[in-house]
């Protein structure tokens, strides 16, 4: 029984021991990830916070508020009821007063509360705009380590490939049949064959960091991501791809917001131009004894008073402000006309970029698998003495570009076709 105890508890520590399987991560996975943790959007949700406090307070400002004033003053005496300053009701004066004051034209007034609910429906839609930027540069981090990967294996052939041919040379030359140039040459072309392979593992952590910073409340690369490069991309009519950009843009929803908001500004800003009406009402006690009442006389009442402010002149103060306002409504106009183009365009650009991309993939394919077979030939050639050990190289290093040709088309048009779903709000 201790003896099985025993193998268990080492079985156990063994397993313990063993490296956690790396985490396996789809482009939705990513996309969900960097929505949590992404601080781009987090700032913007703050923002969001910020605006609907500004609203609360908009709001409450157009109902009466509730004040209690307590004061003493004490004015030095001379003999007479009021003391040394005439002004003062005496000596001593106790004021405990509730007062509520009301601007009674905010009642009719909504520029203010209209301006903040704009002002908060801007924020929400600069959610959007930031969660949109972070899906592209998610996308974009995604397919940067897909095209890595790949890069690696067809370093890793590009290796094997040069490996086999030093061998062919060294038995070449053995066998007196080529020069010892030719050894050079195949131990120089593998040596930079292996410095390919180093820079493609190095490219590979650099883009798994720059990903992991956006997925992840913490540094950690230690992850694969699912190759879907092979998934054949679904390009919808243009026109229903124009027609949902437009519909779901998030920048056309924040120029839209912000002209709103500039509207109410300039309707604000007038609002100087007319006069304020403050009404307060006071109840309490503003006597020279604290109580509510001295000598049979009372002192707990009430007095009520209503303010009419009425502009008269101030040096054009006003009207600067208001036509401040109008040149802000007119540039949020040219940001909205701005919005608009630059969305047709990156629309635009990007269905032809995935149509392009699209239609290049079978070329790429071709080249990648002529330029293995032309490979083939060469070295074939090459044994039978009728092909120079420069032809082999240069037709290694074709094979090797016509291959990364083909997997960056095929990066190209998946990256292409995932930015024209973000457009399309539907990703």
């Amino acid at each position: 029984m201790l003896h099985w105890f025993g193998v268990t508890r080492l079985a156990a520590i063994a397993f313990l021991a063993l490296p956690l399987a790396a985490q396996n991560i789809t482009l939705d996975d990513a996309l969900a990830r960097a929505q949590k943790y992404g601080t781009q959007i987090q700032s913007a949700a703050l923002s969001v916070n910020l605006a609907t406090e500004d609203r609360k307070q908009v709001k409450a400002a157009t109902l009466p508020s509730v004040n209690a004033f307590n004061q003493f003053i004490y004015t030095q005496g001379n003999g007479t009821p009021t003391g040394v300053y005439v002004a003062n009701d005496g000596v001593h004066v106790y004021n405990e007063q509730a007062v509520v004051h009301e601007e009674a034209l905010t009642l009719v007034r909504h520029g203010e509360i209209n301006r903040a609910f704009a002002a908060e429906a801007l924020a929400k839609a600069r959610v959007e705009v930031a969660a949109r930027g972070l899906n592209l540069t998610v996308v974009q981090d995604y397919y940067a380590i897909l095209a890595a990967e790949r890069h690696h294996l067809n370093a890793q052939t590009s290796v094997a490939e040069a490996d086999r041919f030093l061998d062919l040379t060294k038995k070449q030359e053995a066998g007196g049949e080529v020069a010892r140039a030719d050894v050079v040459k195949a131990q120089i072309t593998l040596q930079q064959r292996q410095r390919d392979l180093q820079d493609s593992e190095l490219a590979i952590v650099k883009a798994k960091i720059a990903l992991g910073v956006l997925m992840f409340p913490d540094l950690n690369f230690e992850y694969t991501v699912e190759d879907d490069l092979q998934q054949a991309a679904v390009l919808p009519p243009q026109a229903e791809a124009e027609a949902k950009a437009n519909a779901a843009s998030p920048d056309l929803k924040a120029a839209k917001a912000a002209i709103q908001q500039a509207g109410y500004d300039v309707n604000v800003a007038r609002y100087a131009y007319l006069p304020s009406l403050g009404l307060d009402f006071f109840y309490g006690i503003d006597a020279n004894q604290f109580a509510a009442n001295s000598y049979g006389r009372q002192n707990l009442g009430y007095s009520a008073q209503a303010t009419l402010n009425i502009p008269v002149w101030n040096w054009g103060a006003i009207r600067s402000r208001v036509r401040q306002s109008e040149i802000k409504q007119q540039q949020a106009q040219l940001d909205l006309t701005y919005a608009e183009r630059t969305l047709h365009g990156n629309l635009t650009a990007a269905y032809k970029e995935a149509q392009a991309a699209q239609a290049q993939i079978e070329s790429l394919r071709g080249s990648s698998e002529l330029a293995a077979e032309s490979l083939r030939l060469t070295l074939l050639r090459y044994t039978a003495g009728e092909a120079s050990a420069l032809e082999v190289v240069d037709a290694q290093t074709t094979v090797t570009q016509a291959r990364n040709a083909y997997e960056d088309g095929l990066v190209r048009s998946r990256l292409a076709a995932a930015t024209l779903r973000t457009l399309t709000g539907n990703q």
